[in-house]
């Protein structure tokens, strides 16, 4: 579990290798994330915004962004919290992501950054 908080919210993310989604035979390794997000700012935050650092041992590393998480851009109230799951497919046992959130301040509309911290994933096997 890595966790960080950067200006007033706290981000913490748990990973899991998933075999059931997995190849090993083929290369693919596939591995869910749960991000959980507290606000513990004394006002309401809009999460707008994601940038995602991908890294995999065996590729170039990528760049992901886009509008929310999930679908969502969820509005988290003082003390409220967030959670969602996503997943990576990665063409090795190693690799890692680190990133972003862009919120907004829903008291006066200002926009701030919040950094992910950066999470590992690793083949569990790899560990023999």
């Amino acid at each position: 579990m890595n966790t960080l908080i950067t200006s007033g919210v706290k981000i913490t993310v748990t990973t899991q290798f998933r075999q059931d989604f997995s190849s090993l035979l083929n290369g693919i390794f596939f591995f869910n994330y749960r991000v959980d997000i507290f606000n513990e700012n004394e006002f309401d935050i809009q999460l707008k915004t994601r940038q995602w650092y991908i890294f995999d041992s065996l590729n170039e590393a990528s760049f992901v962004e886009g509008e929310g998480v999930v679908g969502m851009t969820p509005i988290l109230k003082p003390g409220e919290r967030y959670s969602y799951t996503s997943g990576c497919k990665l063409q090795s046992e190693i690799g890692f992501m680190n990133g972003f959130y862009t919120f907004e301040n829903k008291n006066d509309g200002t926009l701030f950054q919040v950094t992910i911290p950066r999470f590992s994933w690793e083949f569990p096997g790899k560990m023999n």
